[in-house]
């Protein structure tokens, strides 16, 4: 019984470790992430799309709330009026939980001595200095207002309202001693640095601008995609020459550019921004970055897609041949994809 239950806690902690390894954050951190990101970057399209997600996924209108409430104190009051507004937009279908709102200290509390206390324990110690000194102002606006007013409403845990700061600093860019001081709090929250380094990777990869610009989403071609594609004509004539980007992890189905009756055909792609993968019929898939040139034969059976953890742009030209087609085939099966890094 003993030998059994061993092999039986080995087998727990190594699907643990391979869950967490596939997903350092988990799917309500990850919207947190996304929603603090475009609160802080100001784009209320995305944002409105990663809040409709996010309600989608559990989160309640009140937790989306407590975030961009908070944010206020990072990203400034307009870009929070504006979350909040896009909020407001968004839960007027009445589709989404409420959940239990914030809870606003007493109008006597001693909220500098509160906020002190809350600082202290995410800092670790009392938090002193120069700048403090020379602006005491700042030092109660940080103490009574933000790990007190905001901090004692509840909802939100401690880590998940450090997510939503270093997701936010992150998206401003240009704050990098804020930014890692809250690196370093949240680590005092229960946050890895591996999962700090996973929140900097989402914002960053939210942020992406393909050289060529993204396009419009693939629709035409979506049944032959795994994910979400961008398409971008860049000339119709002659030669046709197109940019196309990905998402992180989407890619295109196995497919085949047939030689016309001239026997020519074919495709080259250029690659022009982040990571992905190629891959032909029976070969191993051949890492692709920008600068990378391929170059596909007619008659070949292939794949291209982003990498998981990154988006990936390239140009697609096609070889002018008279009466060339494209065949597209089976997708890429997830368990053979994931093997890639």
């Amino acid at each position: 019984m003993n030998i059994l239950k061993t092999l039986f806690a080995i087998i727990l902690l190594l699907v643990g470790g391979n869950v967490m390894a596939e997903e350092l954050l988990t799917q309500k951190e990850q919207n947190i992430v996304m929603i603090s990101a475009y609160t802080a970057s100001g784009d209320l399209e995305k944002l409105e799309q990663a809040t409709k997600k996010g309600l989608e996924d559990g989160l309640t209108i009140n937790e989306v709330k407590e975030v961009m409430v908070q944010l206020y104190a990072y990203c400034g009051f307009p870009k929070s009026i504006n979350a909040v507004s896009t909020l407001i937009k968004v839960s007027k279908s009445g589709k989404y939980k409420e959940g239990k709102a914030g809870t606003p200290l007493k109008k006597d509390a001693d909220k500098n001595a509160i906020g002190e206390k809350t600082q202290t324990e995410l800092c670790g110690a009392p938090v002193k200095g120069e700048l403090f000194e020379f602006a005491p102002a700042i030092d109660d606006y940080l103490k009574e207002h933000l790990f007190g007013d905001i901090f004692a409403r509840g909802v939100l845990t401690h880590k998940e309202r450090e997510i939503a700061t270093v997701a936010a600093l992150a998206s401003i860019g240009n704050v990098e001693p804020q930014l890692n001081a809250h690196i370093q709090i949240a680590k005092n929250t229960g946050l890895t640095q591996e999962q700090s380094d996973e929140i900097i990777k989402l914002v960053k990869n939210s942020q992406y601008k393909p050289s060529f610009g993204l396009g419009d989403k693939n629709d035409g071609f979506a049944k032959y995609f795994i994910g979400q594609s961008y398409l971008k004509p860049l000339v119709k004539e002659q030669v046709p020459t197109y940019n196309v980007t990905f998402e992180p992890k989407c890619r295109n189905n196995w497919h085949i550019h047939h030689a016309g009756r001239d026997g020519k055909g074919g495709q080259i792609l250029l690659v022009t921004d982040r990571r992905g993968y190629y891959q032909e019929w029976g070969k191993p898939a051949i890492e692709l970055k920008k600068g990378d040139v391929v170059n596909i034969p007619a008659g070949t059976k292939h794949w291209h897609g982003a990498a998981k953890d990154s988006w990936f742009s390239h140009i697609a030209i096609e070889v002018p041949s008279d009466g060339g087609y494209n065949e597209w085939l089976e997708a890429v099966e997830d368990s053979e994809y994931d093997k890639l890094k």
